[in-house]
């Protein structure tokens, strides 16, 4: 067909039309919201690179938690602040550390949220770095998955309804499920950062959990950014260990990647809209320079687009305020 024939401007001609005709859709369901979780009471602490964004108490958690839950969003993700750290991340793994006692705590008060536990020492080690280290300064693979192991099993027996191993050592989804499974946990569902980049955008996320690395940087075992097809073989090779969803990590510069993803696999797939795609856009708009929340609706309608049927993204909770609105 050819114009005068087809006009396609007839189905854009008002807001009905164009919601009739809309190939995708935002929802409340799509969406995880990431809470920072510290020691503490009463303590609500703004993250200086990412307005709107806080270091929880657990009894604040407990709060924003049940407000998530009114929002109609299914799903939070926790990161925790430990209270000390050394070389080998003993507070991530923990029974009464700063996660599983929130763990606990929110699920007492909101049973019905689901809970994910970020898995990775990260937050928890001295150095900065998501594992062990050798003499040399290296993280050690096969080591790290111990304690990635006693990690996943404490969140799974504080309640957590899925652990994320977000640490990219090789092998640690089939040693977490095989724990997992042999300890009775066989219906907690794995996350896997299966696709997570050496991305510069992670910047504000550091700042917020202290998890900076106090010297190098990640490269040796996160993925790099020219990588396209590298990215299919780690998602192949987590499912294959027993992940229940995938995860690529950044979104925005990964679009690509979420749509090779989901058309190789057909799984669930995530997508994480990291801190730098949040504090960037937040920053655009103090500027004055850019709609807030039409960029932030349109970035995630971006990611939905290519494939990612769950989103983590720190603008969860104004985008359920924004679908309300609308």
């Amino acid at each position: 067909m050819s114009f005068p024939t087809h006009r396609a401007r007839r189905l854009r001609q008002n807001a009905n039309w164009r919601r009739m005709v809309s190939e995708t859709s935002l929802s409340v369901d799509d969406l995880v919201y990431p809470l920072f979780i510290m020691h503490g009471e009463h303590l609500r602490t703004e993250v200086p690179s990412m307005p709107g964004v806080f270091q929880l108490s657990i009894d604040e958690a407990v709060r924003e938690a049940r407000a998530v839950h009114e929002d109609g969003i299914p799903a939070i993700i926790l990161f925790g602040i430990p209270e000390s750290k050394d070389a080998v991340g003993s507070e991530g793994y923990d029974p009464e550390g700063i996660i599983p006692k929130a763990i606990r705590a929110i699920k007492m008060e909101v049973p019905e949220l689901l809970v994910w536990a970020d898995v990775c020492m990260c937050e928890y080690t001295d150095h900065g770095h998501c594992g062990l280290l050798t003499d040399s300064g290296e993280v050690d693979n096969d080591s790290t998955l111990e304690l990635l192991v006693q990690e996943s099993l404490v969140y799974a027996e504080a309640g957590a309804d899925a652990v994320a191993p977000s640490d990219m050592m090789d092998g640690r989804i089939g040693a977490i499920r095989e724990a997992l499974d042999e300890s009775g946990f066989k219906k907690t569902v794995i996350v896997s950062y299966a696709a997570k980049y050496s991305s510069a955008f992670y910047g504000p996320f550091r700042d917020a959990a202290y998890s900076a690395p106090a010297f190098g940087d990640r490269r040796a075992y996160q993925m790099d950014p020219p990588n396209s097809d590298e990215a299919l073989r780690e998602v192949a090779e987590d499912l294959e260990e027993g992940a229940d969803i995938v995860m690529v990590k950044p979104a925005g510069p990964y679009l690509d990647i979420i749509r090779r993803v989901r058309e190789a696999f057909e799984v669930p797939t995530a997508a994480y809209q990291v801190s730098g795609e949040y504090s960037l856009i937040k920053a655009g708009a103090a500027k004055g320079w850019i709609d807030e929340k039409r960029v932030a609706m349109e970035s995630l309608l971006g990611i939905k687009r290519a494939g990612a049927g769950i989103i983590i993204t720190y603008f969860a909770r104004d985008l359920a305020r924004w679908l309300r609105e609308s």
